[in-house]
């Protein structure tokens, strides 16, 4: 199998290469494609690589700067979907693309599967929904997958090198103190346990959309409570709700997504959201 993976130096691309590390793996960033450039994406599928998968974790993830630049947000979430979707078509390659629960709106109160209806509440939702509908427009061979809350080993730049896990650790540490809102509902998921759902979707799955997040759900603060208790972290923990924290951002309070799609298949492989955080923290030596 010949596997090229774009974003291949992010929070998840950098797993999804280790769970490709016994076949061919291409490693793409943006050194190597501007995946909003056709004629870039064009020459490194078509022309130079002709993979059998390509694995897309590349997006414009900032999403407050999404509010602030929509055209470049459509460019990257978007178009992108399309210049990649067309060039895989071509080759007759499958593509793996990551999508979000930002898909979704307000109003949850139990978990979506992916035949349920999208409503995205800001621009970045909106312009990954549209990216959704284009890949599947260009390539047949394609698997939507989206994920939530997601963290790992590797430094997220969208988010200043910070994912929620190390951010909390950090702010323990330097205040002693700590607030978290408890009404917003999601399911934190581990980048290694994606990746290694991301290696059983593109041998064993047919195309569609899929969920892919762990299993179970909390609040933020039930997170945060979890991950100091699992560090034997001493902080005072307080709970406050999403109104302290004012965002020209929107984002649904209750996004937790149920994998059915892999489930009805057999091949729901993520474990529970706890068993993630666990696997998480013995990988960055905070738990023996």
């Amino acid at each position: 199998m010949n596997v090229l993976v774009i974003g291949a130096r992010g929070q998840l691309g950098s797993d999804i290469c280790k769970a490709f590390s016994d076949v061919t793996v291409h490693e793409a960033n943006s050194d190597r494609v501007n995946i909003m450039d056709r004629d870039s994406v064009h020459k490194l599928i078509v022309d130079e690589l002709k993979p059998d998968v390509v694995v897309n974790t590349a997006a414009f993830h900032n999403v407050p700067k999404c509010e602030e630049e929509p055209e470049n947000a459509f460019m990257g979430n978007g178009a992108a979907c399309q210049y990649l979707g067309a060039a895989c078509e071509e080759v007759g390659a499958r593509i793996i693309h990551i999508s979000t629960d930002y898909v979704f709106g307000h109003g949850g109160s139990k978990p979506y599967i992916e035949t349920d209806a999208t409503a995205p509440l800001s621009i970045y939702g909106a312009t990954k929904l549209a990216g959704e509908h284009l890949l599947a427009a260009e390539c047949a061979n394609h698997i939507i997958l989206r994920v939530a809350a997601i963290y790992g080993v590797n430094p997220c730049r969208a988010k200043g090198g910070h994912n929620f896990v190390d951010l909390m650790l950090k702010l323990a540490k330097e205040r002693g103190e700590v607030k978290v809102v408890t009404d917003e509902i999601t399911t934190p998921t581990h980048t290694a346990s994606i990746a290694k759902q991301v290696r059983v979707l593109a041998e064993q799955g047919e195309p569609g959309v899929y969920h892919g997040t762990c299993q179970g759900s909390c609040s933020w603060h039930e997170f945060a409570k979890t991950i100091f208790e699992e560090t034997n972290t001493e902080v005072t923990l307080h709970e406050t709700t999403s109104d302290s924290f004012p965002s020209p951002v929107k984002r649904p309070s209750y996004s937790v997504l149920e994998n059915k799609h892999s489930q009805d298949q057999g091949i729901d492989i993520m474990p529970d959201w706890r068993e993630g955080l666990d696997d998480y923290l013995k990988a960055k030596g905070l738990k023996g």
